[in-house]
């Protein structure tokens, strides 16, 4: 059979020191089969199993020559090699405990191992794993643990190395924290031990199949379609929007929803950590930060990329988080025809949001009065709109807010569409609705300019939720 090394050897089924899964093609967060609840003798019985057959396959095999192979025909090649060692073995298993356990290699070698059912889910927004014995995930709103479980600490550090490993980055000992993204997009964080006190802990924050709209948003209740129409107008007529929240708000979710409304003849110029925005344009360049290499040299950062970013004609660029001083080199490609531009960044309001980009423009070191920063963000960013993750788990957009000008020393807003909090219903969800406040937002002329005036005005009448 093709990518074997030699027949599988014929060992007795004692629990071998090796256990640890090697290095595999790239993860497919797909096809596996969820395992029904098992009494926890039959569950280590079965551990035990999968440790020794994992062992002779990896003996059995040779990787070169599987990874020649695409993902479907190494899983049919890995489970006819595992039905033959269990066989030779003489082990005693039922049909569906077999299933079961080929199913379980084949996640080991091809994909994320105990993760393969949760990623396979498409209700789960997140899977946070601490440590190999706990194991737990966000769905609709509300977090709770699983059954799920690693074997030991060395298989969950393996998943995380084959995930960083797939993007061209390392975690170890020497550099203990890395971003990274699955191949759909979902963003990872990794951090290990020493700094991981109770083991490896990884977290996931996965993305839907189907791809989320705007109206979709509004369909979930987060917004209402009076909203959605002032926003979508907003991305239509190159405003610079800001996407403010906190963490889990849905401020990525929102930025892809917002992206699908720009023009799809315009040079579109992404900078990302990890990236994970999808657009659906046809002419996007993606661009992403690297972390430095063993000897701590070679490090691009999010400034390099919007500072590079600027020679290669963009019309738009949009930078997946702003957290650093590249706040002012985007606030000057904003100010230098760059209109459209978007970004998100972590603040609880409006307001706040600009005094986190204020801060940020410090960080860089530049010595510029309060008074002149402040100008350069009224005059730069048009549009901030707030996400919140209510306490009830629930996401809505809280403010869609205007950035008017400056008063002084001060920049002035108008809130254009607020949620007003009006209660809670017998289970406890959030009861309000969003308002439109009837200020006539000053991008109304950008509007006017592009044949939209009469959409924003009927999109600004009182809705809703």
């Amino acid at each position: 059979m093709f990518g074997r090394r030699s027949q599988p050897p014929d060992k007795t089924a004692e629990q071998p020191s090796r256990a640890a899964a090697p290095s595999a093609p790239v993860p497919t967060a797909g096809s596996s089969a969820v395992s029904a609840p098992r009494s926890s003798e039959l569950d280590q019985r079965l551990s035990d199993l999968k440790i020794a057959i994992f062992n002779d396959l990896i003996d059995s095999v040779d990787p070169t020559e599987l990874g020649k192979l695409e993902p479907a025909q190494v899983r049919e090649e890995i489970s006819d090699i595992v039905a033959e060692i269990i066989s030779m073995r003489g082990l005693v298993l039922s049909a569906a405990e077999q299933q079961v356990v080929i199913a379980d290699i084949c996640n080991d070698v091809l994909g994320l191992g105990p993760l393969e059912p949760l990623l396979a889910r498409d209700d789960i927004a997140d899977i946070m794993v601490n440590g190999a014995d706990k194991v737990y995930i966000e769905s609709d709103g509300r977090i709770e643990l699983t059954d799920i479980r690693f074997r030991d600490n060395a298989q969950l550090m393996n998943i995380c190395q084959r995930i960083v490993s797939a993007v061209g980055r390392r975690v170890d000992e020497a550099s203990p924290i890395c971003d990274a993204r699955l191949a759909d997009g979902s963003r990872v964080n990794v951090i290990v031990p020493p700094l991981a006190i109770d083991g490896p802990t990884l977290t996931i924050r996965k993305f839907k199949r189907e791809k989320l709209t705007l109206e979709k948003l509004v369909e979930f209740g987060s917004l209402t379609p009076q909203a959605a129409k002032v926003l979508q107008i907003a991305a239509a007529v190159r405003c610079n929007i800001l996407i403010s929240g906190g963490t889990g708000s849905g401020k990525t979710t929102l930025l892809n929803c917002l992206t699908r409304h720009i023009d799809t003849g315009e040079r579109v110029v992404t900078c990302e950590d990890a990236a994970e925005l999808q657009l659906q344009q046809p002419h996007v360049v993606r661009l992403e930060t690297r972390p430095p290499n063993l000897e701590g040299v070679g490090a691009v950062t999010m400034r390099d990329l919007v500072k590079n970013c600027l020679r290669m004609r963009p019309e738009r660029i949009i930078v997946g988080e702003v957290r650093g001083p590249e706040a002012f080199d985007l606030l000057q490609a904003m100010n230098t025809g760059h209109d459209g531009s978007m970004g998100t960044i972590h603040a609880n309001t409006p307001r706040d949001a600009l005094s986190r980009v204020e801060n940020m423009v410090a960080m860089g070191g530049y010595n510029l009065p309060a008074k002149a920063v402040r100008e350069q963000i009224a005059s730069a960013v048009n549009v901030i709109v707030q996400a919140s993750r209510l306490r009830d788990g629930t996401r809505k957009i809280t403010h869609v807010t205007e950035v008017v000008g400056m008063e002084g020393d001060v920049i002035t807003l108008q809130d254009l569409i607020i949620f007003e909090f009006e209660g809670e219903d017998a289970r406890g969800r959030i009861i309000g609705r969003h308002r439109s406040t009837g200020l006539r937002p000053a991008f109304w002329d950008r509007a006017r300019y592009y044949g939209l005036e009469r959409d924003l005005a009927e999109a600004l009448g009182e809705s809703h939720v």
